[in-house]
This record gives C-alpha cells, sequence and structure tokens, in this order.
C-alpha cells in the first residue's frame, strides 16, 4: 500500500491550489483521511481531516479558506486550498488509516504520503 500525493507548486499569495492523495495496493477500506504540512523549521502539524462517512474538521488556520474532500471510489483525498498566503509555504503530506489484505487477513496501518511542495509568494 501507497499514498501518492501530487498538486503542489509555486502559487501568488490570493491564489489557490488543488492537493490530491491516492491510495493503491491491496487495500479493503480507508477510514480516516488527513492533511498535515510542515513549514520550514517547524513541526508537522494537522490541516484538516475526513471520515470514511465525510465528517471534517479543520485547524483554524484554515478555517473557511481550504475544503478537504475525499473519493471512496477512488481511494482519493483532496484538499482545495483558496486564498492562500506566504505562511501556507510548507511540505503537504496525506495520511491515512488503510485496512489492508494480505493473504486471507486484513490488517489496518496508518500510511505517510511522501509530501508535496506548496509554495506562496507575496
Amino acid at each position: 500500500v501507497q499514498l501518492q500525493a501530487s498538486g503542489g507548486g509555486l502559487v501568488q499569495a490570493g491564489g489557490s491550489l488543488r492537493l490530491s492523495c491516492a491510495a493503491s495496493g491491496s487495500i479493503s477500506s480507508i477510514k480516516d483521511m488527513a492533511w498535515y504540512r510542515q513549514a520550514p523549521g517547524k513541526e508537522r502539524e494537522l490541516v484538516a481531516t475526513i471520515t470514511s462517512g465525510g465528517g471534517t474538521n479543520y485547524a483554524d488556520f484554515v478555517k473557511g479558506r481550504h475544503t478537504i474532500s475525499r473519493d471512496n471510489a477512488r481511494n482519493t483525498v483532496y484538499l482545495q486550498m483558496n486564498s492562500l498566503q506566504p505562511e501556507d509555504t510548507a511540505v503537504y503530506y496525506c495520511n491515512a488509516d488503510i485496512q489492508y489484505i494480505n493473504g486471507d487477513q486484513i490488517y489496518g496501518m496508518n500510511y505517510w504520503g511522501k509530501g508535496t511542495l506548496v509554495t506562496v509568494s507575496s
């Protein structure tokens, strides 16, 4: 199982980006999915979460600007980021609790994607 994030890039302040993260492999089901970010010299912090049923939660610093969503049929989570500011510059990581199939057994594990860089210029 792996998570592949994409969609990062360079954008001017006030602009928008849409991040995607697709899970692949022998997946039985995916529970919670989330986006985190890590700015240079700072610790990784939670941006937003979404449950398998679509319930969402956001960090205070993104409320009203970003939207997390998911496509369960595609095992993909998205982060639509609007009104980006220079302080949003960071590597963005996706995270997921995945039930995977190994032989005739199902196991649960938490996975991280490799991250995608978002740079917001002023």
